[in-house]
């Protein structure tokens, strides 16, 4: 089974949590999404992010029982793994607090049921558009906020190279009125956060190819005209 249809087969798994208000996708397959006809060809990593914010968890909770042909890990209840891994893809829970009043502010829920990490920097993600894809719903958040998530949240090894191939992979997929939207938030931030996105932008300008993911080399004029954008010469 292609990569493409096990996406569509999660999300469509899924849908009785999509359907909370607030709940997002997030994280590396956004860009695929909003690929024309979701083609999925931009893969970075074969698993699925759902933003839950904090206030809806208990509505959340209790779609749980809902969710056909997926299971909580036995190590990780707040990652949800496939009956069958030819079918499907992991599904991971992350809490969204709109409430956090800085992007670097990280915390735990516990759960007995739904264990959330609270990442700060998804408190710059604001709902976009709802794609209906193959009969599923899929509420994603706006390209901007993403951008700026992966890009001030900490880059560390794999995982933090996985997050910079997500920049790019919206940068390929996004318009100029994306970007302008991207560059104003990005002006709201702390001078210390503005600071850590021109690092990680540098870092992804500088970035190998990786088999299979999108290439930086080949696109290093649109992630040097952003970087420009955020330095005000461009």
């Amino acid at each position: 089974m292609e990569f493409r249809e096990r996406l569509i087969a999660t999300l469509r798994a899924a849908q009785p949590v999509l359907d909370v208000p607030g709940v997002l996708v997030a994280g590396s397959e956004v860009p695929n999404l909003l690929e024309r006809g979701a083609a999925a060809s931009l893969v970075v990593s074969e698993d699925v992010d759902l933003a839950i914010p904090v206030a809806q968890r208990e509505l959340v909770k209790a779609q749980l029982d809902s969710l056909r042909g997926l299971r909580p890990s036995k190590d990780e209840p707040s990652v949800w793994v496939p009956e069958d891994p030819a079918a499907m893809i992991e599904l991971n829970f992350v809490g969204r607090d709109e409430d956090v009043r800085t992007a670097d502010e990280t915390y735990f829920l516990e759960d007995s049921r739904l264990p959330l990490i609270v990442f700060g920097p998804l408190s710059l993600l604001e709902p976009g558009e709802v794609l209906e894809i193959e009969g599923v719903r899929v509420p994603l958040p706006h390209p901007s906020g993403l951008m700026l998530e992966k890009l001030v949240s900490d880059r560390t090894a794999e995982k933090g190279d996985r997050d910079l191939l997500v920049v790019l992979g919206l940068l390929l997929v996004c318009d100029d009125a994306v970007l302008d939207r991207t560059e104003r938030t990005y002006r709201q931030l702390s001078e210390e956060l503005q600071h850590i996105v021109r690092t990680n932008l540098a870092l992804l300008s500088l970035a190998r190819p990786r088999e299979g993911m999108p290439d930086p080399s080949s696109h290093r004029d649109m992630v040097a005209a952003l970087l420009r954008r955020f330095e005000g010469t461009g």
